[in-house]
């Protein structure tokens, strides 16, 4: 039987490989841009200026080779100060310990022709002309991750000889309405949100009474996703191509240039992404820039994941867990057992689940089913990955993961986001023997979009400079830049810098007739020069994103390999990165029962 397995012996020495370059490099995603001036930030981690950096990341010339560390330098950090002398020996080595880096990870094509395969079927996942692609009904980036990833979960299920799917994390019901019309399988959809439930259930009313939309031939589209899926094989190599990301350092350098002489800095504009239509994923907190998550909150959605509204499941009450158990109890005692076959293959369910949850409680007739979650936020994906191992009836997983900047870590001293002792990271029982740990803030910045910034995104700068200078004049003249009061989402309300810091003030309850206009504007004249600092910082911050993403996926992966009764288990890219950042899918199948 055919699959691309890595042997779990090969996954922990590249975990281990991957795990050294952090150890060195992690101080630099750790470090909070709001403290960038006040802890002399550039000065503490860098022996370098920040144009020579700029022009290392926006350099065709760093090509993959053998990594040569300078003496007494390990992948460019002095081995005595610890601060980063060779940029290129970075960024060089930062490029060998992504996923792709790593020779970890299967292609979409790889992962469909292994189960077809495994299925002795040369059509198994393969659309047929009866189909349309499902962006009649979603955006196109929803439409991209549903149909991709339909395709392997229908796979899945002829593999395993099932009919049935859970959808975990659900949200609006894309996924589960295409599956359920496209493929003729029966969909439970579980989320936390009776929002979202109560939303999908009307979405798929609507949707079945163009059902029929399904099963019109559209060779057309296919000929047009056939296309998307070519170009996204050129945007996975984008880490080896930096035309993208040297086309933002010039665009970014120029305009600062233009701004010096100015007393304020220009706007950027966010470009929304349709985030309002991507319920799966988790929402950043835009009106927190001075908790964890200020560096996130204050980027635009084009580098980062998207992102949309949903409750955090460990903010849920256990009256409101109760609560949504017995609302989903009584309803299905209501409809009854044959009423959700007559209405149509998906239902809704709002529930809270983990690992410990009895799904034939929440679902009585369910059968041997396959496990799915589409960008689940947090803690929830490692929850679907210790679901599926300790229930039998789940024979297979397609888990995609989203909002690292959520997870709870084990070995995080604060244990914030935790629930009954149970945390997101790490999973795995061999990265918990060494007591492995992130950082939030490293987990805030990979979720950051590197394919997105290498093709011209850029980050908006203006407003961490503002913030940053804002806690220069907190520490100068007030007793209170360590409060926990926050700052918010003033930035796209001011006009000017000078009308930022009056703003934020009075947000803080602060008295801000203690400084006059020019006090405050001498601020920005004086930490201007030194923008490019932050600029190139974030720059390297970005850089390092994939791999620290790439140890919060391997630890998922290992985490399946430990498991007795997985027979296969990958990681697979499912998504054109630049259209779905989160583009990674912890794919794994049990043993037969047959």
């Amino acid at each position: 039987m055919a699959f691309n397995d890595i042997p779990v012996d090969t996954l922990k020495r590249k975990i281990n490989e991957l795990k050294r370059f952090l150890s060195i490099s992690l101080s630099i995603s750790n470090a909070h841009t709001v403290d960038f001036y006040t802890r002399d930030v550039w000065s503490t981690f860098m022996c370098v200026n920040p144009e020579e950096v700029l022009c290392a990341v926006s350099s065709t010339q760093n090509s993959m080779r053998a990594i040569e560390d300078k003496e007494n330098t390990t992948f460019g950090f002095c081995n005595a100060s610890k601060k980063l002398v060779d940029i290129s020996a970075l960024l060089r080595a930062a490029k060998s310990h992504c996923l792709q880096g790593l020779g970890v990870c299967m292609q979409l094509e790889d992962l469909m022709q292994n189960l077809r395969l495994m299925t002795r079927d040369t059509t198994a996942g393969q659309s047929s002309d009866k189909a349309v692609t499902p962006d009649e009904f979603m955006n196109c980036k929803k439409a991209h991750e549903v149909q991709a990833m339909s395709e392997v979960v229908a796979s899945l299920a002829k593999y395993c000889r099932v009919k049935q799917v859970i959808d975990v994390g659900s949200g609006k019901g894309y996924l589960c309405s295409y599956l359920s019309m496209r493929f003729n399988l029966q969909v439970f959809g579980i989320d936390s949100s009776s929002t979202n439930t109560h939303g999908a259930q009307e979405r798929n009313r609507k949707l079945k009474k163009f059902s029929k939309a399904y099963q019109k031939p559209n060779k057309a589209t296919r000929k047009q996703t056939l296309d998307s899926e070519d170009a996204s094989i050129q945007h996975s190599r984008n880490f080896e191509n930096s035309d993208g990301i040297r086309n933002f350092i010039t665009e970014e350098k120029e305009s600062f240039e233009a701004r010096a002489d100015s007393s304020s800095l220009s706007k950027q504009v966010p470009n929304d992404l349709s985030a309002s239509d991507n319920a799966g994923e988790c929402p950043l907190d835009l009106n927190d820039s001075d908790s964890g998550s200020s560096f996130l909150s204050m980027l635009s959605l084009d580098v980062t994941e998207d992102v949309s509204l949903r409750v955090n499941h460990s903010q849920l009450s256990l009256e409101e867990r109760e609560k949504r158990k017995r609302e989903n109890l009584e309803r299905k005692a209501g409809e009854g057992r044959g009423n959700i076959r007559d209405d149509g293959l998906f239902s809704p369910l709002t529930s809270y689940v983990t690992a410990e949850t009895e799904l034939k409680t929440l679902i009585t007739e369910l059968e041997d089913a396959v496990l799915v979650g589409l960008h689940t936020c947090g803690d929830l994906a490692p929850s679907t990955l210790r679901m599926f191992g300790a229930k039998q009836e789940l024979r297979a997983v397609c888990s995609v993961g989203c909002c690292y900047h959520l997870l709870s870590e084990e070995f995080d001293h604060d244990r914030q986001g935790c629930v009954d002792g149970v945390c997101g990271f790490p999973v795995s029982q061999y990265l918990k023997a060494q007591e492995c740990f992130c950082g939030r803030n490293a987990r805030m910045s990979a979720c950051l979009a590197l394919e997105r910034v290498s093709a011209g995104g850029g980050l908006p700068m203006e407003s961490l400079f503002y913030r940053a200078v804002l806690h220069v004049i907190l520490r100068d003249h007030y007793d209170c830049f360590k409060s926990e009061k926050r700052v918010g989402n003033v930035y796209s309300k001011a006009s000017s810098f000078v009308d930022y810091v009056r703003r934020a003030l009075k947000k803080l309850d602060l008295d801000d007739t203690k400084l006059s206009d020019s006090d405050i504007q001498s601020y920005h004249e004086h930490y201007s020069p030194r923008m490019n600092e932050m600029v190139a910082f974030n720059m390297l911050k970005v850089i390092l994103a994939p791999c620290i993403e790439g140890l919060i996926l391997l630890d998922r992966l290992c985490y399946l390999k430990e498991q007795d009764n997985v027979s296969h288990s990958a990681l697979v890219q499912l998504f054109d990165p630049l259209q779905s950042p989160r583009c990674y899918a912890v794919v794994g199948i049990k043993e037969s029962t047959l």
